[in-house]
């Protein structure tokens, strides 16, 4: 007897998702239900003042109630706004109709101007299903939006007449998102790429089945697979990788990584669309200015609503199981990466230490990364 995969989507699901995320990114609304109950949700930092009105009416004509701000049981508790009992990682807060679009974005961004919600008349609620609050939270971060969203709740019934079908999906589709899309990887392109100190390169895109970012496996030498194969998970970095940015040590890294893997003969880089631990590129730069405020690595992230590290290890567990690979010699400092590898069913034979000497301007973040992450050097 065969038991269906209770995570598994079908590519229809997946294309919900798809547009839901795109949905959410150019500000518009979208629907998430389980049972009986919708959620219809806007992203927090694009909310405008048209949006906000049309929810609150949508919440009037709806279910009767007021909208609701959905945020992080992190951010919540760097606004002083408290944190839920029990183990939900969110908070609920009811939005008076005098709080502006202007206020919402705000509370959901730390790098905007600062604002005391003592001000405001925010109660807690508990009118919205926990399982839609944290499938908001997810697309949120899958948008690589901030994770904060204006929400209404009402019957699913009702739902139908405020949100278009293409933009209306199931709960379940998004909490299996992340998994789907990495187990329907498809190698789309590969070419002879020859690089500076290492000739004999081969680059092979994979992408997943949302369409969306193609991650990178850098394939130096001929690979021996019947051996464990030095291997280094690189998530990109645009300010490392391409400018040369002193902040970080990401381009060291990569570039370190290719030439230790062409003096070893052979082995593989996985270059992953995980910007900035998996928060993307624009809310990195929301947490270097946090930084430059006084935060380290970690507490931006916090403040931002994120934990600390969002990045998941499915992609590269199944680009590695396409090339072969079922065990590494994994060139790292993060004992999370020999973990989540670990979890993936990748066997870490050994890990490759992979440092390199700090500057003037990393040498905090390098030190956070040894305290606060546990990186080992």
């Amino acid at each position: 007897m065969t038991f269906a995969d209770p995570f598994a989507q079908t590519v229809s699901s997946q294309a919900n998702v798809a547009r839901a995320l795109s949905e959410l990114r150019r500000g518009g609304a979208i629907a998430i239900s389980a049972g009986a109950e919708t959620a219809i949700a806007i992203a927090a930092e694009l909310i405008e003042e048209p949006g906000f009105a049309w929810a609150l009416s949508a919440a009037e004509a709806g279910a009767g109630t007021g909208a609701r701000l959905l945020m992080t049981a992190e951010r919540a508790a760097r606004l002083s706004l408290g944190a839920p009992a029990g183990i939900e990682r969110f908070r609920l807060l009811s939005l008076p109709a005098a709080v502006s679009a202007d206020v919402i974005r705000q509370l959901a961004d730390p790098t905007a101007e600062p604002i005391d919600p003592a001000f405001l008349d925010l109660k807690a609620s508990d009118d919205v299903p926990a399982v839609l609050c944290q499938a908001v939270i997810e697309l949120a971060k899958a948008a690589r939006l901030l994770p904060a969203a204006v929400v209404v709740p009402m019957p699913r019934a009702k739902a139908e007449t405020f949100v278009a079908e293409p933009f209306r999906l199931a709960a379940g589709d998004v909490i299996a998102y992340r998994r789907s899309a990495a187990s329907g990887l498809k190698r789309v392109g590969s070419a002879h790429v020859p690089l500076s100190g290492a000739v004999e390169t081969e680059i092979i895109a994979f992408r997943p089945m949302d369409g969306g970012k193609e991650h990178l496996a850098i394939v130096i030498g001929k690979l021996d697979t019947t051996r464990p194969v030095l291997t280094r998970l690189h998530s990109e970095c645009f300010t490392g990788d391409l400018l040369g940015s002193l902040r970080c040590d990401c381009g060291d890294q990569l570039r370190g990584a290719i030439d230790e893997i062409a003096k070893q003969g052979s082995g593989v880089l996985l270059y992953l669309a995980q910007e900035g631990r998996g928060i993307g590129l624009v809310n990195k730069l929301r947490a270097y200015q946090l930084q430059d405020a006084g935060a380290d690595t970690l507490e931006a992230n916090l403040q931002l609503g994120f934990g600390a590290d969002e990045r998941v290890y499915q992609p590269a567990a199944e680009m590695l199981r396409q090339l072969d690979i079922s065990a590494v010699r994994l060139l790292t400092n993060n004992p999370d990466k020999v973990k989540g590898l670990a979890q993936c069913g990748v066997a870490v034979a050994e890990r490759v230490p992979h440092v390199f000497p700090a500057n003037d301007h990393n040498e905090r973040y390098l030190s956070t990364k040894a305290v606060r992450f546990g990186h080992m050097f």
